[in-house]
């Protein structure tokens, strides 16, 4: 439970931080926007670091009572539709499941989709509703917030263990490396 709250306070404070540099005003809804920008990043950095891992890598476990790779991709997936659907209230479209064992070429597109959709659905999330009460697993109900905070807690923690892979295998993680873009302008 505490660990949960430190989480929703992270994802309130990236709400109230993008606010601050800007003119100061009042943000309607400070948790949905944060976990918005939350999401968007998390989408760019997470693909990145899938598309960053070879092909032939996908298989690769650290130890074997570890999950390989290609597992954790096909569970990012699955939880994004679940919980971006339990977030949003959004059907969760109709999709084929992935496998941990599907290739690169089905799983890199199949991470899109499923960032795509929780782009699109968290798009009319508001902090008024994350309230709610909604079916969660094991037949318990739970409130749309509390499934904000466990989103940002998967994000995180899918991101470090495909970080954590890739730097096994001598790769930099996208945000470990060096950034892209024209070299900065020499000093007179």
């Amino acid at each position: 439970m505490k660990r949960a709250m430190l989480v929703l306070a992270a994802v309130a404070v990236l709400g109230f931080t993008a606010g601050a540099q800007q003119t100061p005003t009042t943000e309607t809804n400070p948790v949905s926007n944060g976990l918005r920008r939350l999401e968007a990043t998390e989408a760019k950095n997470t693909v990145a670091a899938v598309e960053t891992m070879p092909a032939d890598k996908f298989s690769f476990r650290p130890t074997p009572q570890q999950n390989t790779f290609g597992h954790l991709v096909s569970h990012m997936v699955e939880m994004n539709y679940r919980f971006c659907s339990m977030i949003s209230g959004a059907e969760t479209p109709k999709v084929a499941p992935t496998k941990e064992t599907d290739p690169k070429d089905t799983l890199v597109p199949a991470l899109k989709a499923s960032f795509d959709f929780c782009t699109q659905s968290l798009t009319s999330v508001e902090d008024s509703k994350l309230g709610e009460q909604v079916p969660f697993f094991g037949g318990r109900m739970t409130s749309r917030g509390a499934i904000v905070v466990i989103l940002a807690q998967d994000y995180g923690d899918h991101y470090s263990t495909a970080a954590m892979y890739l730097r096994l295998n001598g790769l930099l993680p996208p945000t470990a490396q060096a950034p892209q873009g024209p070299p900065p302008p020499a000093k007179p």
